[in-house]
């Protein structure tokens, strides 16, 4: 149910009394992403078109931050970045704008924007070109800086890139924006997906260290470049890389100035450098966990952080365990240690921000590492602690699921779309629900049946149904019934739907039409619509 948030990324409307509860400051529990932040919200062209107005009078780029209540990564900026005096100072030097998923309107202007996963935050100028999309993976101190690169007369990223390709020079700030693009999220607006691990190899090479030189930047591209690269896509290893990543995991100021890059592609960084049958794979992963360890324990880091070390780890303790293994036999010492970090995460952390991003990681991290039992009783305990406690009820659905106790998943999953709040969020977690049904009881039309149509009627009350994220919840749910219904096996509940479907589409506009129309037809027919 969690979307790029978590490997990973809709709003809770009634947020107001859980947040005032949970330690939100009381100008948050309205919505806006901090108090300490003069937020406008968007929701629709003529807003945006209002803060674009203001920032061309005044001078000053726009900050558009695209988020969702539930979403961990969202509620980890909240409580370590929007929250700080230093943003809040620099924020006098641009427009915030705040687009919350779940708003009338808003997935239309995810649509305009290209921005599709929570958190996404876009520096624009004030004639609307993108500076830099932020990464929601550093640490606050270094998306600061970044942000303050950005406000520097940033020139626009397609711009500097191009430059960069073309061996023209760059000022070092332009590399490092480039280095601190977050293209995670970049939705292939300067690249396309399946380019990405190429580009980034020759911006890292091209980069101001080049193939052997040093320096943050250069490090970074080439991590990042490894982080991208698999099935022969990107970089080949080779001894420099390995020794540039021995390096650098040796370095504890390296591996705390790398660390959003280390954590988040340990896995990969490892399986591009050496595959499962080379020696040197087993010195390569101790020496990774050694640095992974330090991240644990590095006061200085937030617990979202350390968390996401303590991920990295059990990560890279899987590598050879097949994906679908809920029962890995891991070492008992990392056992011990994920639930000692764990259970001092829980009882230290006292902010509502905090604990959903943070409880949420370590709920997933202790089923990664098969920890079932200790996962399932930190969700439960949270439940009355979170203002989205219907994200932790997904993830109850999630663990259950992955042990094989079906009915336990389908009821904590149809629970979990019940608590839901939000047009989008709504149809995130009525589809996730259905999709869970038909995988998991097949043999229940009449359960399937009433899931699907309460989830067209929930379309049909919300404009917002055909663009972005709640467009592709629908056609996920749509190309789902479809599969189901195989060879006509279930064609009488089909036509029902059918019939309500004819319905709404009759209703929505010629561009959504076109979309709705489209949604329980066979996908080798159709085209999605772009989103």
């Amino acid at each position: 149910m969690s979307t790029s948030c978590l490997p990973a990324a809709a709003r809770v409307a009634a947020f107001g009394l859980s947040a005032v509860l949970l330690g939100a400051p009381a100008a948050q529990a309205a919505g806006a992403p901090s108090a300490n932040v003069a937020w406008q919200a968007a929701a629709a062209d003529a807003d945006i078109e209002r803060a674009f107005t203001r920032a061309k009078a005044e001078k000053k780029p726009v900050l558009l931050y695209w988020g969702a209540t539930w979403c961990p990564p969202c509620n980890q900026l909240k409580a370590t970045l929007f929250n700080r005096q230093e943003f809040a100072a620099l924020s006098k030097n641009f427009v915030a704008v705040h687009v919350d998923g779940d708003r009338p309107g808003a997935q239309k202007l995810g649509t305009r924007f290209k921005v599709s996963g929570y958190p996404t935050t876009v520096l624009f100028t004030p004639e609307g070109q993108e500076i830099t999309r932020l990464p929601g993976e550093v640490d606050a101190p270094q998306a600061l800086a970044t942000l303050q690169l950005g406000l520097s007369g940033g020139r626009a990223a397609k711009a500097v890139l191009a430059d960069a390709l073309a061996g023209k020079a760059l000022t070092a700030n332009e590399w490092r924006l480039l280095a601190f693009y977050s293209w995670e999220t970049d939705e292939q607006q300067l690249v396309p997906k399946a380019e990405l691990p190429g580009t980034l190899v020759k911006l890292a090479a091209a980069s101001p260290g080049g193939l052997n030189g040093e320096g943050e930047t250069t490090t970074r591209l080439w991590l990042k470049a490894l982080a991208a690269s698999d099935d022969g896509k990107g970089l080949k290893a080779d001894d420099a890389l390995r020794q540039r990543v021995n390096k650098v995991l040796a370095d504890a100021r390296e591996v705390r100035t790398q660390m959003d890059v280390l954590t988040g592609g340990a896995a990969d960084i490892v399986r591009t450098l050496e595959d499962d049958e080379s020696p040197r794979r087993v010195p390569l992963v101790a020496a990774y966990d050694a640095a992974l360890k330090r991240l644990e324990a590095d006061a200085t880091l937030s617990r979202g952080d350390r968390m996401g070390a303590l991920i990295a780890r059990i990560d890279l303790a899987r590598l050879k365990v097949p994906k679908e293994d809920a029962h890995p036999k891991l070492a008992e010492p990392l056992l011990a240690d994920a639930r000692e970090h764990v259970a001092r995460a829980d009882r230290e952390i006292t902010d509502g921000y905090e604990r959903q991003a943070v409880i949420t990681a370590a709920a997933y991290a202790l089923g990664r590492a098969g920890l079932w039992a200790d996962s399932e009783a930190l969700l439960k305990s949270n439940l009355a602690k979170s203002h989205s406690a219907y994200y932790l009820m997904s993830q109850l659905g999630s663990n259950a699921r992955k042990q094989g106790k079906k009915d336990e998943a389908l009821r904590w999953y149809g629970e979990a779309f019940e608590k839901s709040r939000g047009p989008a969020t709504r149809l995130q977690w009525g589809s996730g629900y259905l999709t869970a049904l038909i995988d998991l009881a097949p043999q229940d039309p009449a359960r399937i049946e009433k899931v699907a149509a309460q989830l067209l009627r929930e379309a049909a009350g919300d404009a917002g149904a055909f663009e972005g994220r709640s467009v592709r919840s629908l056609q996920r749910a749509g190309n789902k019934l479809v599969g189901w219904n195989g060879e006509g096996k279930h064609a009488a509940v089909m036509k029902r739907l059918q019939t309500q479907l004819d319905g709404l589409c009759a209703k929505t506009g010629p561009d959504d039409r076109v979309a709705c129309e489209k949604l329980l037809k066979p996908a080798t027919a159709t085209a999605a619509k772009p989103a």
